[in-house]
Protein backbone atom coordinates (compact mmCIF):
# COMPACT_ATOMS: atom_id res chain seq x y z
CA UNK A 1 0.00 0.00 0.00
CA UNK A 2 2.71 2.42 0.88
CA UNK A 3 4.02 2.12 -2.59
CA UNK A 4 1.21 2.89 -4.64
CA UNK A 5 0.20 5.78 -2.31
CA UNK A 6 4.01 7.08 -2.19
CA UNK A 7 3.72 9.09 -5.57
CA UNK A 8 0.99 11.33 -3.94
CA UNK A 9 2.06 11.85 -0.44
CA UNK A 10 6.00 12.18 -1.30
CA UNK A 11 6.17 13.81 -4.78
CA UNK A 12 9.72 13.70 -4.59
CA UNK A 13 10.70 10.33 -6.39
CA UNK A 14 14.32 11.35 -4.62
CA UNK A 15 12.79 11.74 -1.49
CA UNK A 16 10.82 8.25 -1.41
CA UNK A 17 13.84 6.25 -2.27
CA UNK A 18 15.99 7.84 1.08
CA UNK A 19 12.94 7.24 2.87
CA UNK A 20 12.71 3.97 1.09
CA UNK A 21 16.86 3.95 2.28
CA UNK A 22 16.53 4.69 5.43
CA UNK A 23 13.90 2.18 6.48
CA UNK A 24 15.65 -0.79 5.47
CA UNK A 25 19.15 0.21 6.25
CA UNK A 26 20.78 -2.21 8.67
CA UNK A 27 18.03 -4.97 7.99
CA UNK A 28 18.38 -8.83 7.86
CA UNK A 29 17.18 -11.15 5.76
CA UNK A 30 15.80 -13.86 7.91
CA UNK A 31 15.95 -17.33 5.33
CA UNK A 32 12.94 -19.99 7.25
CA UNK A 33 13.93 -22.69 4.49
CA UNK A 34 10.03 -22.72 3.80
CA UNK A 35 9.06 -22.42 0.14
CA UNK A 36 6.86 -19.11 -0.41
CA UNK A 37 3.30 -19.57 -1.03
CA UNK A 38 3.24 -16.55 -3.00
CA UNK A 39 6.36 -17.32 -5.38
CA UNK A 40 4.88 -21.02 -5.78
CA UNK A 41 0.94 -19.00 -6.89
CA UNK A 42 3.16 -16.96 -9.26
CA UNK A 43 4.69 -20.00 -10.61
CA UNK A 44 1.67 -21.51 -10.96
CA UNK A 45 -0.68 -19.08 -13.03
CA UNK A 46 2.53 -18.54 -15.21
CA UNK A 47 1.82 -21.99 -16.41
CA UNK A 48 -1.61 -22.12 -16.86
Amino acid sequence: MFVRSGPRTFTDPRLCAAIADRLTFGGNIIEIGTDSYRLATTRARAEH
